[in-house]
């Protein structure tokens, strides 16, 4: 199933899409539908679960601000990416690296929500600019 979107690109986005698709020999949609599709990350069911920040109470969203993933995951991420860059990883690695990833990616993006609504809210000063 596809969904139909209309979007105004730059021009440069939209000459670089349509240059790299006339030398993949491709169509200009499938180009910047692959291009979305690989960088915006999928999101864990569970995630998608939790409350909204602007939602949440004042001291909620100032815990989050200082989110961080849990000690055992982040070790076991930094020993996963140290094995990676010296290309030793099974196939079942490659697949809880792919996984811890994306659990620090999420905590990340949930992490600077709340500090923009922290900020928002003023209940923290804005970082420097």
């Amino acid at each position: 199933m596809s969904t139909q979107v209309t979007i105004t690109l730059p021009d440069e986005v939209y000459q670089r899409a349509e240059r790299f698709a006339h030398l993949a020999n491709r169509d200009v949609a499938s180009v910047l539908a692959d291009s979305i599709l690989l960088s915006i990350p999928a999101i864990r069911e569970e995630v998608l679960m939790l409350a909204p920040i602007s939602s949440l109470e004042d001291e909620e969203v100032i815990a989050l601000t200082q989110l961080q993933m849990e000690p055992d995951q982040d070790q076991q991420l930094s020993l996963l990416l140290d094995r990676q860059q010296e290309a030793t990883l099974t196939s079942s690695e490659q697949l809880e690296l792919a996984t811890l990833i994306q659990i620090y990616q999420e905590g990340l993006l949930r992490k600077a929500t709340a500090l923009s609504e922290a900020v928002k809210r003023e209940l923290i000063e804005p970082l420097s600019e």
